[in-house]
């Protein structure tokens, strides 16, 4: 099954790169030069991206609206174009989770392409759904009964046997089909529906949990898609936070990520979420430390990698799909809770989290100024 991207772009030559680029990466293009047509189809057809050529900024940003306000479209990954002249942040206000500066040659959007479409594979991969009917205890204040409709990677759908729980998050307890382990994950009522249904996002899944039920869901799907391989980073900052990573091919902001450093004897993992992204150079990523074992992996990443610092470890980096649906307000809350778990402030996740629309040049240079800082901190507090 080819993905599928819907173009809005009235340049020939932005045209013609694209198709020829989207070709060669086996992603399918419908194009549009109206806003109005690129709408229409929004609203009627699944598309795993929509990108949009930005010149003309009050048609992109009604396209990417209309996008998330479709719900088959909800979760598409949005793309912007744009001149240098408008920015990365001028991007990100219209709604995009990336953005790309024209003009571009073929091999440079080949390039940021091959992250994006890593991502759009997976994206669609997690919604996979499986229709199956199994007993669901849910558990909050209180203790509610349900079954399953369909189940996939990222949730499922749920009708409740009387009493209809109204709290979220909730602890769910379900055995999986030709199962023997009962799986206990949390997860929060994405939606609503009538007849007492709702939808549960699984929520703070552990590795253990989604290899399950990935392994479950393979078995179901008559020809499962492999995913696409990492993309290899090399680290160039390093907090107890977050890190900063170059490569030709940045994953989009918002995107959930599983970062790997692999040894002959050892392999440390853990997982993450892009703040910032720069077209062809590199991604800030900031690491989830809201369970024990997310911070477990969190503090075995930071310290493999200040033990190898000065061999410039090689990072493997896949993507886990998008952590928020907007990039926008979400992004905000996402940011809102992880300072509350945290409890504590670092300088360079905040600097991605309040920088990220920056110029590449000048952000660059921020981060090599609170470098500068923290060296020279450090070297003031080895003095005493």
């Amino acid at each position: 099954m080819n993905l599928k991207s819907l173009l809005l772009s009235s340049d020939e030559r932005t045209v013609r790169i694209l198709r020829r680029v989207l070709s060669d990466l086996e992603i399918e293009v419908e194009h549009c030069q109206a806003a109005d047509e690129a709408v229409r189809r929004i609203t009627r057809q699944r598309f795993e991206a929509i990108i949009v050529d930005g010149a003309n900024a009050d048609d992109a940003a009604n396209v990417m609206s209309a996008a998330k306000a479709a719900p088959v479209n909800k979760r598409a990954l949005t793309i912007a174009l744009v001149e240098s002249t408008l920015g990365l942040k001028g991007g990100f206000e219209m709604g995009a989770h990336f953005v790309l500066h024209k003009p571009f040659a073929v091999e440079r959007a080949k390039a940021s392409f091959r992250a994006v479409r890593a991502l759009m594979k997976r994206e669609r991969r997690l919604q996979m759904r499986v229709p199956v009917q199994i007993p669901v205890e849910c558990y909050g204040s209180g203790r509610y009964n349900a079954t399953t409709l369909d189940v996939c990677e990222g949730g499922m759908a749920i009708q409740f046997s009387g009493r209809v729980a109204k709290e979220s998050p909730l602890r769910f307890s379900l055995q999986l089909p030709d199962s023997k382990e009962t799986l206990e994950i949390y997860g929060e009522l994405a939606w609503e529906g009538n007849s007492q249904q709702a939808g549960v996002r699984f929520k703070d899944a552990t590795d253990e949990q989604r290899k399950t039920l990935r392994l479950w869901l393979d078995k179901q799907l008559p020809e499962p898609e492999p995913d696409d391989p990492p993309v290899n980073c090399r680290l160039t900052d390093l907090s107890l936070g977050g890190c900063y990573l170059t490569t030709s091919s940045p994953f989009p902001r918002g995107t959930r990520v599983t970062l790997a450093i692999k040894a002959t004897a050892f392999e440390v993992r853990a997982t993450g979420i892009v703040l910032v992204a720069h077209s062809e150079f590199g991604m800030g990523v900031e690491f989830f430390q809201s369970t024990t074992e997310q911070r477990e992996h969190a503090e075995r990443m930071i310290s493999t990698l200040r033990d190898n610092a000065d061999k410039s470890p090689e990072v493997h980096v896949e993507p886990d799909g998008l952590e928020v649906s907007s990039p926008d307000d979400s992004m905000d809350a996402f940011h809102a809770s992880a300072a509350k778990t945290s409890g504590t402030e670092d300088a360079l996740v905040e600097l991605f989290r309040r920088k990220f629309g920056m110029p590449v040049e000048t952000f660059m240079e921020h981060m090599r100024e609170q470098r500068g800082s923290v060296e020279s901190a450090s070297k003031s507090a080895s003095s005493f």
